[in-house]
């Protein structure tokens, strides 16, 4: 989740194009240096076709159709080729994989359309692995490194000992990294990609991402063992990612931290995922104590803890990154 800065973005081109209207020698005003901010701004329209082409609820309701169907196609290759892949957490690198695809395949479509690079949707390629999916990455470690000590100090967290040896450390490391990078892709993408770009264009940058951050809260109910405080954990944590975007202009930043979260807290610290464990976790950790305190079966991100770190991670990346920079491109 913050790196690679560059000034060329979609904010920007539209300002340019603006000012090619004004009278020669009237000054043009600079972009507010306190909302760096690819996501366009909300701007009238009529109820189908406005100053900029197709509405933006219109263009929201196609990807979200595109996407779906998408996903129902992956579902019926997933049924047929399940039985031939084994083990099954090939299976399931196999579906991130394909969900990935699914939400990003409509953008690419939708992007012509609309005459606009993939990059413009917040995956600028100029940044790809950049600075800031490596600065996210460590803030991702760190972050959930400093909630697991905690719960260590207050008794509720034990490392346990190795549950891997040899090779297999290596093997199942390098997995679930790549795992947890799809994962990261797919979830950013979805949530806070072209959703919340098309979204801002028609009510604003912050109310978008409410809206999407409760969505992505939501749809962790739906994994087996979560409940109502690790969902709104996750809206939470949404809800930052969406201020990484806002300060560094695309989804570098939050995909390197989402990924780095999700891997540390499933492989390396081997503790519940929302509600989840993987095979081939390296401890055999555990969480003792109240179910407030240790978040119990949905694992650390169901603690009460976990709303105090992201009050944390805000303010210090409210500090860090006070606004002013912007990404974008193609």
């Amino acid at each position: 989740m913050s790196k690679g800065i560059s000034r060329a973005s979609s904010w920007h081109f539209t300002d340019d194009m603006h000012s090619m209207n004004k009278p020669e020698g009237e000054p043009t005003p600079s972009p507010d240096a306190t909302t760096p901010n690819i996501y366009p701004t909300h701007s009238a329209s009529p109820l189908i076709i406005g100053p900029d082409g197709l509405r933006p609820v219109w263009r929201f309701a196609m990807y979200i159709v595109l996407w779906r169907a998408l996903q129902f196609l992956l579902g019926v290759f997933l049924h047929h080729l399940g039985p031939h892949v084994h083990p099954a957490i090939w299976l399931d690198l196999i579906e991130e994989s394909g969900r990935f695809v699914a939400v990003a395949l409509p953008a690419l479509v939708l992007g012509r359309l609309e005459r606009r690079t993939f990059g413009a949707y917040g995956l600028p390629r100029r940044d790809a692995f950049g600075g800031l999916f490596w600065i996210g990455a460590a803030w991702g470690l760190a972050a959930i490194t400093l909630l697991l000590l905690v719960l260590r100090g207050a008794g509720a967290f034990y490392f346990g000992r190795l549950a891997l040896h040899g090779p297999r450390i290596l093997k199942f490391a390098l997995f679930w990294g790549v795992f947890f990078l799809i994962v990261g892709f797919f979830e950013e993408f979805l949530f806070r990609g072209y959703t919340l770009f098309t979204a801002s264009s028609a009510i604003h940058f912050w109310p978008a991402a409410i809206l999407l951050s409760a969505w992505f809260g939501a749809v962790h109910l739906e994994n087996q063992g979560e409940n109502p405080i690790g969902a709104l954990a996750a809206g939470v944590i949404g809800l930052f990612f969406c201020l990484t975007i806002r300060r560094t202009g695309n989804l570098w930043f939050a995909i390197g931290f989402h990924a780095s979260w999700d891997w540390a807290e499933s492989y390396l610290y081997s503790v519940p995922d929302s509600g989840g464990t993987v095979p081939g976790h390296l401890l055999s950790s555990s969480l003792r104590g109240p179910l407030w305190l240790t978040g119990g079966p949905v694992g650390p991100e169901g603690s009460v803890l976990l709303f105090v770190l992201i009050g944390l991670l805000w303010v210090v990346f409210d500090r860090v990154y006070p606004g002013g920079r912007v990404c974008g491109g193609t």
